[in-house]
Parts: structure tokens; sequence; C-alpha cells
């Protein structure tokens, strides 16, 4: 959404600028991906109960209807918390409401409605005033403070082009505490492709954005640091943190949202599995037509379908002490690109001169955000692969390719 200031440098909010005019009566009908994975089918079985998320961002406001009830304000480290429930964006809000919100009021659902969120504020450029920059946690201390609490999933909504050693440190500290990460790729693809972090950290998932087709957008991030590709296109949001009405929007963000509430649904239905299991788990069954020891620069191991775990019983998640990305987290960012894209143009869904933003009713609006996006179809080839309840075309694009 914005630039954004901390000890780290500058950090992005990756999502895009978002379109206005949604009443909330129509958001849950544009949850697309909903029914195309199945939720309902999924929650007869796990709705994330016994879950705990750390939603690092802009902060997390818990009154909003679908939210009641589901933030840990509370237990919130003292030394972080400053804010932590004043979301001066609306994105927080809206990370936190697409994972574990409960849909009342006509508001967002959540992928894990039954799972809850703690909410940790950091620092951006939106964040007005020095003494409020001051009391408000760096990328760094959040983590940390999240590795220490007892929340399974860390999820982290934001990035930056730059490494920093306290922020690594944090990621490396949460690893070892059993936590499981989630982070947004990025959203500069159609530029300069930077490398973002904390999603390009060892020991963290980096999530690729993709649309109802399963096409990757692209503003999504590519590298040998993309681990799974989650809906991140046409997801309605608040619009801003007046939280008076929903957009829809694009951006890693959301997809970084959706893949920790798979995580959720997951670890609830099996809450005996570590972060490597339940991690196996979602790469196993992700949807690809390409061969899993070569994943995909654009959607790495494929689009997530926790349905596929959840459906099984008997599902084996592998050793609890085995790495999933043990190849990836040893070799590091190698900043290996892959050939340019050459999808056909009429494969190429149509460009939006305002964006690529609608708004949840439908119609098209200009976007008060100058970081505008537009998609295409990547990669030279696609495939169709069922994913819940919808066929996705999938990219076939990997890496070094």
């Amino acid at each position: 959404m914005s630039a954004v200031c901390s000890a780290l440098g500058v950090l992005a909010i990756l999502s895009a600028g978002l379109a206005p005019s949604a009443s909330a009566a129509d958001v849950q009908s544009q949850q697309w991906y909903l029914s195309a994975m199945k939720a309902e089918e999924m929650w007869k079985v796990s709705t994330g109960k016994g879950v705990k998320v750390a939603v690092i961002d802009s902060g997390v406001n818990p009154d909003t209807p679908s939210l009641k009830g589901q933030v840990l304000a509370n237990e919130v480290s003292p030394a972080v918390g400053y804010g932590a429930t004043q979301d001066y964006l609306g994105h927080g809000t809206t990370m936190a409401e697409l994972i574990a919100g409960t849909g009342a009021g006509e508001g967002l659902k959540g992928l894990a409605p039954e799972a809850k969120i703690v909410p940790y504020r950091i620092k951006t450029d939106d964040l007005k005033g020095a003494a409020e920059r001051k009391k408000t946690a760096t990328s760094a201390q959040a983590i940390r403070a999240a590795a220490e609490s007892d929340v399974k999933i860390i999820s982290m909504s934001y990035g930056s082009p730059g490494d920093n050693p306290e922020e690594a440190a944090a990621v490396k500290y949460a690893q070892s505490k059993g936590k499981l990460m989630f982070a947004a790729v990025g959203n500069d693809a159609d530029r300069k492709a930077p490398i973002g972090y904390p999603a390009a950290y060892p020991y963290v998932v980096g999530v690729a954005a993709s649309d109802e087709n399963g096409k990757a957008g692209d503003f999504s991030e590519y590298g040998n640091y993309v681990d799974l590709a989650s809906p991140g296109l046409n997801v309605p949001t608040w619009c801003d943190n007046t939280l008076r009405s929903y957009c829809t929007g694009q951006g890693t963000s959301q997809a970084t949202a959706i893949a920790s509430a798979s995580a959720a649904l997951i670890w609830s239905a099996h809450p005996d599995w570590t972060a490597n299991q339940v991690l196996a788990s979602l790469i196993d069954t992700a949807g690809r037509d390409w061969a899993k020891d070569d994943p995909s620069t654009y959607l790495g191991y494929g689009l997530i379908r926790p349905r596929k775990v959840l459906e099984n019983k008997n599902f084996d998640p592998g050793a609890a002490d085995t790495d999933p990305l043990a190849k990836e987290n040893s070799a590091g960012v190698t900043g290996d690109t892959p050939t340019s894209p050459s999808a056909s143009t009429s494969s190429q869904p149509s460009k939006n001169p305002s964006g690529g933003q609608t708004s949840a009713a439908g119609s098209s609006s200009d976007s008060s955000d100058d970081n505008t996006t537009m998609w295409v179809t990547l990669g030279a080839a696609a495939a169709v692969l069922v994913i819940g309840g919808g066929a996705f075309a999938v990219v076939r694009s990997r890496r070094g390719a």
C-alpha cells in the first residue's frame, strides 16, 4: 500500500491500491477462493480451532463485526505491544479477517474462522508523529516477540528489498522455537523484481499471488525464494483505516494471509504435528504439473490445497524434524531469474487501466494509491489443475528455466 520506514530501512505493505465502494453485503459473495478451495467441506473437518496466528502488520482493529472475540490483544508482549489494536492503514485488520474472520455482520469470512489472532504493529511512513514511531515495534522486534509466545504461525504481509541482520536473526530464532512463518514475496515484478525480505530468509515460506484461474499476477515477484502460491487477486479488503467499506484489490499480502489460514486449518486438525510437517503437507499436496524437485520460479511448489490434507485422515506428513525446504534454506537466494514470459496474447487477461482494481460490486474505479498493478499470464505453457471446486490454469515456468 505504501512505503514504510523502520530500523530495517524501507518496508512495504504488500497490497496494491484499492478501488472503493463495496458494501459489506457484497463481500462474502466476492470471496471466490472459498468456494474454489471448498472451504465448506474443509470446515467440517477443521476450522482452525486451537491455533493462534501472529499477524505482524499495521495493527489489527478487534472491533469489526467479523473480528469480535477473535483478537487476543492481551497476549501481545508489552515490550512490543504499543498500538497493536490501532490499525492506522486498515491493512492488518484485513489480513486478520482473511485468516480468522467469523463473517459476522456480513464481513469477511476467514478461511480459518475459529483460529485466533495475536496482533503486532510495526512502524510505517503512514504512522504520524515521532512519539508513535518511537513506541511502535520494528519487524525484528515483533518477530522475536511472536517467537517467544505460544502462537504457531507468524503471518507477515510486508517486505523490504534489503537484508537486515537483526531481522534475519529474529527469523532464525522463531524457527528454533518451532514457528511456521509465511511472508509476501512482493508486488514489484513488473518493475525490477527486487528480492523481498523477510520472504527470502531461510525458514520463511515465500508466498506468491494467483488469480481465480491460478495465474500469477505480473506484480507477484519471482525467484528461488517463492515457495507456494495462494489466491491474491480480486480479493476483498478494507479500503482504509476508517473501516467503512470494502474494496477489491490484489497483492501478495492477501495471498500470505490465506496461506497462513490454510496452515492453521491443518495444524488444528493435527495438533501434534510440527511446523515442518504442516509445511511438508502443504508442499506435497500443492497443485502443480511439474516435478516436485523442480519448483516453479513463479509459483514455487504450486497452489495451496489444504483440503487434500484434511480429506485424508491418514496423511503422512513425514518426519517431524525434516525441513521440507532444506535445499532452499541451504542454498539461500541465488538471484537466478527465469527466461522472459512468453504467454500468447489470447491467454492474457485484459489490463485494467485503473491499476487492475475493481470494486467488490464489480465496477472499476480509479485508485488513489500510486502503487498500481496490472497482471498477465506468466510462463510459456499452461496446464489445468483441479483445485477444490474450480480449475486453476497453472503457469508452468520452472526455476532456472
